[in-house]
Parts: C-alpha cells; structure tokens; sequence
C-alpha cells in the first residue's frame, strides 16, 4: 500500500481543513509524484507529509537526486542537505508541506515539541525504513504525536513477517491497521479503547510538555464565538521588513486574515532595504545549538527565496556562493577552527586553499577559508515585496503604510493598536515585528536586543572588480555587481543617535576591504567618493539568535521571582512552571546582520505556534529563540535577576 493511497483513505475521512501523514523512510520519487498528484485534487484542504529518515549513504544520494530537486520547486531546484534536524519544504503549486526530519527516528520524534494532543492522521512505513529502529519504543513516539483515529500502513515489498511484527506493534500503542479485514479490525478496535493505551500516550505528553515548560508554546485563540457566530478578528503584525512579510506569507498560507501595519511609505524601508544582503549561516566549531539552528535556517529561506521566484516574483538574486576568509592571524585561526571543528555537509560549508578561493571569487585572494557553495546575495527588497505580494494573492493580507503604531493594548480578550489618528482592532493576535522600535512598546520595553547602526557602501563596477563572482566575508563584506554596483560594509555602530551618512563609515567600509585583501590589484578599484550609501539599524541580541515566541510578562515573572529566587526549590519551580506570558502577543526580532538567513524559518515556526500546528524546529529550538530566554537560563540555573529597567 502506498503513502498516496494512504492520504486519499485520510482524506475522504477526514472533516478538518489540515491533513497530516506521518512516513518512515524517505520512499520513492514515484510515489512522492503520486502523492503530489492525490494532493493537487484537494486543494480545499492543507495537507503536510513529514518524513523521518536516517541519514546514511544510500539517503545522501536520494537526497541528492536532481529529479528529486525539481520536483520539489518547479522552475527552480530545491536540493535537500544531509544534516541532523527538520527541512521543510512547501510546494506551493499544489499546497503540500514536506517535513524531511533527518537522524536517528527516535531522536528526531522525541525532540519534537508538543503543540496538541495529538496531530498525524496516519503514518506510513516505507520499504527503505530502518528496519532495526522500528522498536516498541519509537512506537509509543508515534502514538504520542498521533490523533485517536490515527492508522498505520505499510509499505508493501516488506516482508510478510515484518508487516505482523509492525502491526502487532501497532496495536500495543493504539495504531488502526488500514487494511485489516472486518474481523481484525473489531478485535483491533477493542485493543484501541482500552483505555491504558490512551493513558500511556496523555502521560508521554505530558513528560514533553513538562520539559518544555519554561518556553511554553502559546497557540492564539483565532476564533471568537459571538451570539452563536464564528468570527475571526483576524492576526496583526507591526513592521515593514523582511521578517514581518515572510509571518505574513506564513500566515496567508493557512488561511489567516493579516493586517500588515508599517510606519514607512512603503515595506522594507528599514534594515531590509539595502541593495543586496549576503545569505549564508552562521557556524561554530562545536557545531552548537545555534549553528545548528542557522543551518536550517538558511536551508528554509533558500527555499522560501526559490520558490517565490518560481512563482514569478522578480527578485534580484544570485546564489553564486560565498567565499569567507580572515583578515587577520587571529580571525584566520577563528576561520580555521570553524571548518575544521566539525565534519560539515558540502552542502553546507567546504574548506579551501587561496587558490581554490581565488577560482570561486574570481579575483586574486591570498588566503583560504571556507565556501558556502549554496549561498550568494538578494535583494531584500524584493524578497519583502515578493512575500508579502504573494501572501495577499492567497489569503486576506491587507497594508496599511505611513502608520506608525504608538499603543498596543488588551482588551475583553482582543488586542488593539493605537497610531496619532485611529485605533485598530479587535484582533486576536499580535505580533510585535517591528525591527529597531521593537522594545517601544510598555509590553516589550524590556526584551533584550540591542540596536546596532550599519552603513553599506555602494561603487560602481569598474573592469577588475566587474570579475568577482562571488560574495566576499572577511572584515567586511562584498557583492559581486547587480545594476553596476557592488555593495561592501558594514559598518557595526552600537546605539548610534541617527542613520544619516557618515563619511567616516564610507572610508571606514573601504579600510575594511583593504584590510581584507592586501595589495590585491582589484581592490584599488573600489571607489566610494560617490558618497553613495544606505544606513539602517539591526537588533541584535546577546547570543545572536533571533527572538521567536509569545511576549514574556515581565511583571508577572518579576513578582514570581520575589517568591522563587535564589534557593533549590526556586530552580525547580521554573522549571516546572509555565513562564507567565501576554495571551495573544508575539514577538519576531532581534534577526542582526543575518536576517535574510534566520528570519523566514522563525517566521514560518511562529505562525505555526499561532495556529496551533507542529513548529519545524525542535524543542531545543524553542528554548534558544524565545524571547524570555534570557531571563529564564539564569532562573533556571538559580542565579539572581537584575531588576527590571536595570541594563
């Protein structure tokens, strides 16, 4: 039986909008077509398949099949990337989100975060399923994560006694079997109302939502009931930028009704208006949490980027690679230990030597590093745009510009948002995205993000500088020319007092480039007396990851702590608790100079958190971009607070 017989048996029984399937192994090109094609004929309904695979040289080459890539993006190829974690992949054409969790089944089902009871429909064990890791145990993990009427199918090259291990299995956890006959599935019904199944699967819940308690993950109320009547009240979003247009695209695709409110004369007028932004991740030696976190990331907006091409929105992008060096003895040895700390997928970074470096840059470098073969440059400019124009050929995606929102307040259950003229409102989330005014709000006045000024340079391309082909990183950063210019900087200003142009920041930008690259004959081209720039201000946190999650009542956690500090029984107590939260608010911020590469994953994982849908991120995810993180690690570890207000 294959997974696309399986949907349409899900799908014809089925009442609810969104549809998921859970399979075992990656399959089969032919049956994932199959698949597309059942999906394409119930586009009234949102379906999601998500994929558990090992990772192992057999799954390498699938995932590397090109047949497989264009499958996934029409017109553009979306490779998958043989790394630990979840890859989603939305198909916009046809409406199919596909979740590839990639590692040890086990690992991968467990570091899931619990969003509801229950919320695959049905899982499918594929023929290329590992079949020593289909335990007793990973299937208590699917019941844990399954509706009640969830079912099991399997695959059909699997042996006759494997299918009766795994379906006696399944029976011990409460999973239907599909195509058991109607004695079976009396007998098997009886096994399924037996209440310790059900007990087991609510107490495996509950050990998840346990040790997610200290990031709690807060679903929004979308529908009020009003004299008998549904009624959306509709999400609101405050910001311009990037991150804000990408929630909104997130948001349009399941259905929401957005209002989009910006302070500008049009998007992306702040940080992500700059004429190109190099996309590549952010690594560490250790391969930590964060790198770990931006290596998905980038993956996902490469995505999000192609696919909104595809679909005919004109962005200006090139994903030409980029080529990272020192600049120094110190950030050479940096460079080093970061290519040579972990066993990176080429996919994601390569080590190479100055000769290799100067072939991929197409001007002369003296040094090697590291290459992220995958990455490039955009416009953010247009990648906002695009966003936000297809979020509204979609769904109710509505702009309202020149609004600058002064006042957030809640009231009776809905949020409203004051500007100098009107209030808006009632809406039933909202979510602060505003970039550098993030914290201007009474509700986020204390998130901890600091605002950082950054100046980029514009020169004209002359004849050397017209051969780079790739995006340089080194003390500063440089674009290969779009439209005849090159872009180089930043310039990095803690706390600055404007975003007027500096020409000492023009010099400064050039000295970096200089610096970078001694005495190469190319860089005596770069010319900025032109005195052409953009200045802008990025938020950047303490930990540079960005903040994702709902708002953090920091009153409510301050007159807790007066109780809870600074004693065994206080750590356990937060951990143990959820950390006090504004119902219905959210923040999406703090993306620094990595937002195109960091933004659109968290704004996909919130919007599925608003809606109450699985996050594409782990548990440990969560707890690394909520915004009450900061707080809640000392609280954790019972170390003393500083008092609010206090820096």
């Amino acid at each position: 039986m294959t997974v696309s017989k399986t949907l349409k048996q899900i799908i014809d029984s089925k009442t609810t909008h969104d549809v998921v399937i859970g399979q075992l192994g990656l399959g089969s090109i032919a049956t994932l077509k199959q698949l597309i094609t059942q999906v394409a004929q119930h586009k009234e309904k949102r379906i999601t398949l998500k994929v558990v695979a090992d990772i192992n040289d057999t799954s390498r080459t699938r995932l590397a099949d090109e047949e497989l890539a264009k499958l996934l993006c029409t017109n553009e190829s979306v490779y998958l990337t043989a790394i630990t974690g979840c890859q989603r992949v939305i198909i916009a054409s046809v409406g199919l989100t596909i979740d590839f969790y990639l590692g040890h089944y086990l690992n991968q089902l467990q570091s899931l975060p619990m969003v509801s009871d229950g919320f695959v429909d049905g899982w499918h064990i594929a023929s290329d399923a590992d079949q020593t890791q289909l335990t007793q145990t990973l299937f208590w993990q699917l019941a844990k994560l399954s509706t009640n009427e969830a079912q099991l199918s399997l695959d059909d090259e699997l042996t006759a006694e494997l299918q009766q291990r795994l379906y006696v299995q399944a029976e011990q956890v409460g999973l239907y079997r599909y195509d058991a006959d109607d004695d079976a599935k009396a007998s098997h019904n009886a096994l399924r109302c037996d209440d310790i199944c059900f007990q087991e699967r609510a107490a495996l819940r509950a050990q998840s939502r346990a040790v997610q308690a200290p990031y709690p993950i807060c679903a929004a109320p979308l529908t009020t009931t009003d004299n008998a009547v549904s009624v959306n009240q509709g999400i609101a979003i405050i910001g311009g930028g990037v991150g804000s247009a990408c929630l909104a695209l997130s948001l349009a695709e399941r259905a929401q009704r957005v209002t989009l409110f910006c302070e500008d004369h049009a998007l992306a007028q702040a940080a992500s208006g700059n004429k190109q932004g190099a996309i590549y991740p952010l690594l560490t030696p250790d391969n930590n949490t964060l790198s770990q976190y931006f290596q998905q990331a980038y993956l996902f907006s490469l995505q999000r980027l192609k696919s909104l091409a595809a679909q005919g929105h004109p962005i200006g992008f090139d994903l030409c690679g980029v080529v990272h060096t020192g600049h120094d003895e110190r950030s050479r040895k940096r460079v080093a230990k970061i290519i040579n700390g972990h066993d990176w997928d080429p996919n994601i970074a390569q080590a190479i030597n100055a000769e290799q470096a100067s072939n991929i840059a197409g001007v002369k470098l003296d040094d090697g590093g590291i290459f992220y073969p995958q990455g490039g440059w955009v416009s953010p400019q247009d990648f906002t745009r695009a966003a936000f124009t297809q979020a509204q050929a979609i769904s109710d995606a509505s702009l309202k510009l020149n609004t600058q929102i002064t006042d957030i307040r809640f009231k009776d259950g809905s949020w409203y948002l004051d500007s100098n003229t009107e209030t808006f409102g009632p809406f039933k989330a909202l979510i602060v995205a505003n970039g550098k005014s993030i914290t201007q709000f009474s509700q986020t006045q204390y998130l901890q993000a600091t605002g950082f000024r950054g100046q980029v340079s514009h020169v004209p391309s002359r004849a050397k500088l017209s051969k780079l082909s790739a995006v340089l990183c080194a003390h500063g950063y440089m674009t290969p020319s779009n439209n005849s210019l090159h872009c180089l900087g930043a310039s990095y200003v803690k706390n600055a007092v404007d975003t007027h142009y500096s020409s000492s920041e023009q010099v400064e930008n050039l000295h970096k480039i200089q610096h970078s690259y001694v005495g190469q004959d190319w860089v005596e081209e770069i010319d900025v007396s032109g005195h052409s720039a953009r200045v802008g201000v990025r938020m950047v946190t303490r930990d540079h990851a960005p903040m994702m999650g709902p708002a953090p009542d920091l009153d409510s956690i301050m007159a807790l702590y007066q109780d809870h500090q600074l004693t065994p029984e206080s750590r356990v107590y937060w951990q143990k608790h959820n950390a006090p939260v504004h119902q219905g608010l959210y923040v999406l911020g703090g993306l620094g100079s990595r937002g195109l590469s960091s933004g659109p994953l968290a704004a996909e994982a919130l919007a599925a958190q608003i809606c109450g849908e699985l996050m594409p991120i782990s548990r440990d995810f969560v707890a690394l971009l909520n915004p009450n993180r900061m707080w809640m690690r000392k609280l954790l570890k019972g170390k003393a607070l500083e008092m609010i207000g206090e820096s």
